[in-house]
């Protein structure tokens, strides 16, 4: 790699889109590629160019590398982690940032998740793990407390069921091993016990020995305002995290993510990328949830343009085992973003709706507005293609600084629809957050099913 980097991005996201802009503000003078990309990342400028290669297309990502002599790969989702992308594009001399397929099982498979904490020493649930329903229905009977089944293998976000009495765990154990709701990723459950606490998201690079922390992130899943409905894979987050003090930042980066990483290594596993692991904070203290294997999303949403650092050296210096000779760098002050979601979200929703009001909140001092679920229809108007449209992230002095930000960048986007919530961040600030009073287009008069437990969308 020299001091122009060509770069292929993969993915199709918001994580990829804040990625995008994060690599383009190097001093470097970054040229991307991005695998398939979205609206956002058509309309980047001429440093940028969408390619239409599917983010599973390992042939395809490989030949493309080729054809345009890309020396660095930069991986957005899980899914081609797992699959061994990073393997691939390290074989043919491509330097990849993201986990190989060994390393990825810390997201691929729950169960393997579950036997290297138990090996390492990490704190997280009381779990077993089952190939056979007779044998996880006699676990159910013989626990006390309540229970999340998992789908141990990636689910498309869909494989945590969390459950409220013995009958549920047993219908969950049911639809996962015996209706095979989610296919293979359902060959294992995890049958965990359900956490009560709040939720935090600690995310760090990695260069295969060491690990630099982010500052911890807190996520919103449920669809809509005071948690209720659905989980999402989330409707908006904020960093730095005040559920977590910088002494219990440390505690987690050397108990959790460096000890998952040391114990890969012992396996002769070295781990480059991200790692996150998904915490919920207990009267015991912080349990892990769940690891995940690459940027959060929406957390990458925040925690990126809070980084002073250059990303491309960062990346740089994990692809080389170099980490420890960079000074992370981070602003002061705070950031958050919105989702907008299509109507429905995150059920069947209408696709090819037509956005307005983009530009005008993307012109707000202190607002990134960040596509997802997004693409430039032939007559060139931007048309929603997803359930999580975009988000608007605001920064600031201070938290409430800048989710007043982030609520006036979405005040101006329209499109039919369209919802948000209206409290992120509410936990914190209460009375004095922007919209304690009610705001335009947050809907929140749905079904109460809040969340006070492990119940995560993995599609993060």
């Amino acid at each position: 790699m020299n001091a122009s980097s060509r770069i292929l991005l993969v993915g199709s996201g918001g994580r990829e889109h804040a990625l995008m802009r994060q690599l383009l503000a190097s001093p470097r003078g970054v040229e991307l590629w991005v695998a398939p990309g979205n609206g956002g990342t058509a309309r980047a400028g001429e440093r940028v160019h969408n390619v239409a290669v599917s983010a599973e297309d390992t042939a395809g990502l490989l030949a493309l590398c080729h054809a345009e002599r890309i020396e660095l790969c930069v991986v957005g989702p899980e899914g081609p982690l797992v699959a061994g992308l990073a393997d691939a594009m390290t074989a043919a001399g491509v330097a990849c940032f993201g986990p190989c397929a060994a390393a990825a099982r810390l997201e691929g498979s729950k169960d393997f998740s579950k036997a290297l904490m138990a090996r390492v020493g990490i704190a997280t649930a009381r779990s077993a793990s089952f190939s056979d329903a007779a044998a996880a229905r006699a676990y159910v009977a013989s626990v006390p407390w309540r229970l999340v089944v998992k789908a141990s293998g990636l689910a498309a976000g869909k494989g945590v069921i969390v459950c409220d009495d013995r009958d549920e765990a047993l219908a969950a154990i049911d639809l996962i091993l015996v209706e095979r709701a989610f296919g293979d990723a359902g060959d294992v459950v995890v049958v965990e016990e359900r956490l009560v606490g709040e939720e935090v998201s600690v995310l760090a690079f990695c260069d295969g020995r060491h690990v630099a922390l982010m500052p911890p992130a807190q996520d919103h899943k449920p669809a809509f305002d005071g948690d209720r409905g659905p989980n999402t894979g989330g409707m908006g987050a904020y960093a730095p995290a005040p559920v977590i003090d910088d002494a219990g930042l440390r505690a987690i980066g050397r108990d959790v993510l460096q000890a998952a990483v040391d114990g890969l290594a012992e396996d002769g596993v070295p781990y480059v990328g991200v790692i996150y692991a998904g915490l919920m904070v207990t009267a015991d203290g912080p349990r892990v949830l769940e690891f995940n294997v690459r940027l959060g999303d929406p957390e990458t949403q925040v925690l990126l343009p809070l980084l002073a650092t250059d990303l491309v050296e960062i990346i740089e210096a994990c692809v080389r085992g170099r980490l420890a000779d960079v000074a992370l760098r981070w602003h002061d002050g705070a950031a958050a973003t919105v989702v907008a979601a299509s109507g429905g979200y995150p059920g069947p929703c209408a696709k090819g709706v037509a956005i307005h009001g983009v530009d005008e909140a993307d012109a707000l001092a202190g607002v990134d507005v960040i596509h997802a679920g997004t693409v430039v229809g032939e007559d060139g108007v931007l048309r929603t293609s997803g359930g999580r449209v975009m988000s608007v992230t605001g920064r600031g002095a201070d938290l409430s600084e800048a989710l007043r930000r982030a609520y006036a960048g979405i005040d101006l986007i329209r499109f039919e629809g369209m919802h948000h919530r209206n409290d992120i961040g509410a936990r914190v600030l209460g009375a004095a957050h922007p919209r304690a009073g009610g705001g335009r287009h947050g809907d929140s008069g749905r079904d109460d099913s809040g969340r006070d437990d492990s119940g995560r969308d993995d599609s993060g």
